[in-house]
């Protein structure tokens, strides 16, 4: 038993099974049940028939090809908003490929502030303290919590998560950034970028990868550099060597073709296709703009539903720092005697129903759940899925 079961244990199986039989199942379903925080779930108009223009089996070199990947840069620069004197470019790897290529080409020139309040900001330590060895103070936050960002030092380097994927919290703007600063500021974006505002005057490196808010396909990160990045690749050359998918100069001069859409391997053309399909939807449902109102109308949905019961709450306690897409969520009913095994239990009661799929907390986080409310999602399936997260929750505790 996962939850603490009856408070009157004399009254023995006769009363969980009455309890069980009260709890019908409700009569709507989500039309979709893809709740996952990546890969997440495709645009509501998806058809693979969209990706029938692909440039299947052409040279990512050919016209054709260069075309589609640079269409690619030029509307993402177009939705985001990102300044002309910004460059973006398409590398390997996914977000996680494309946050590695810039520390362990920016950073080392000086001291750097590394900031963690989840699973991957701590992942980033790792590199800079393991790995690279450089000089470095590290800020710290619990689950839920974030560090107080007015505190560094931005005359130093300074590297954060903008969203905390696996702790359901986010940076609610950034103020705390001087726009004059000796520093660069590297933001891993992956999880904020195309659902929340991104202050670009503020921020010398963002990543991100296809897969997260547009629900485009893994394995290909974006990299976006200021001019003061630019600046800081071409006057600074790292004292470890640079594997030949790390390296954005020869000559002390930044690649420039990389962010023309000249890629440093072969990308996959078809998933280049499929995130052209996503950058359009994005524009049918009004741009960043729309995008943001899609996610936090999600988050709000779930907001109110946690406000009206009191076993559920978020794992960010401060509505400020909540993330509007991976929203993180934690069991508090006294009855439960195990958290990890409970939370379990409801995510496998849900995903059994194919009412929600994959929203099992993070395996490093807190036990709860993770439920993702990116712009992909439709509103009427989260509000579809919640009863059933109740009778879920009202099943198990009665097991």
């Amino acid at each position: 038993m996962s939850g603490g079961g009856t408070p009157f244990p004399n009254e023995g199986r006769l009363s969980v099974r009455i309890a069980q039989m009260d709890m019908k199942q409700p009569a709507t379903r989500p039309a979709n049940p893809r709740f996952s925080s990546g890969p997440c779930t495709k645009p509501p108009t998806y058809k693979l028939k969209a990706l029938s223009g692909a440039a299947l089996g052409r040279s990512h070199r050919a016209p054709m090809g260069k075309a589609k990947l640079k269409k690619v840069i030029d509307e993402t620069r177009e939705i985001l908003g990102i300044p002309d004197d910004y460059r973006i470019g398409i590398v390997p790897a996914s977000d996680t490929g494309a946050f590695e290529m810039a520390i362990w080409s920016l950073l080392g020139e000086r001291h750097v502030e590394m900031v963690a309040w989840e699973s991957f900001g701590a992942g980033w330590i790792t590199d800079v303290a393991q790995q690279l060895k450089i000089e470095h103070s590290v800020h710290t936050a619990q689950y839920g919590e974030i560090v107080d960002m007015a505190e560094l030092n931005y005359d130093n380097d300074v590297c954060f998560t903008w969203n905390g994927t696996t702790s359901g919290v986010r940076l609610p703007d950034g103020n705390m950034i001087p726009a004059n600063r000796g520093g660069l500021t590297l933001c891993d974006a992956t999880s904020a970028a195309f659902a929340m505002e991104l202050p670009w005057n503020k921020l010398d490196v963002v990543t991100f990868s296809w897969q997260k808010v547009l629900g485009g396909e893994a394995a290909h990160g974006m990299l976006i550099l200021s001019p003061n990045a630019v600046k800081r690749l071409e006057q600074y050359t790292p004292a470890w060597p640079l594997p030949k998918i790390f390296r954005l100069t020869k000559g002390g001069k930044l690649i420039e073709s990389i962010f023309c859409g000249e890629t440093i391997n072969t990308p996959s053309m078809l998933a280049v296709e499929d995130y052209l399909f996503t950058l359009d939807w994005a524009r049918s449902v009004g741009g960043l703009k729309g995008l943001i109102n899609r996610s936090e109308a999600n988050a709000k949905l779930i907001a109110r539903f946690v406000d009206k019961h009191e076993w559920i709450d978020h794992l960010a306690i401060n509505p400020a720092i909540r993330s509007t897409t991976s929203v993180c969520l934690k069991f508090t009913d006294d009855r439960i005697t195990d958290g990890a095994s409970f939370a379990k239990a409801i995510a496998k009661r849900l995903e059994e129903e194919n009412i929600a799929l994959d929203i099992g907390s993070y395996r490093d986080a807190p036990p709860g759940l993770r439920i993702w409310c990116g712009g992909t999602v439709e509103t009427s399936d989260i509000a579809a899925m919640l009863p059933w997260l109740s009778w879920a929750f009202e099943t198990e505790i009665n097991t």
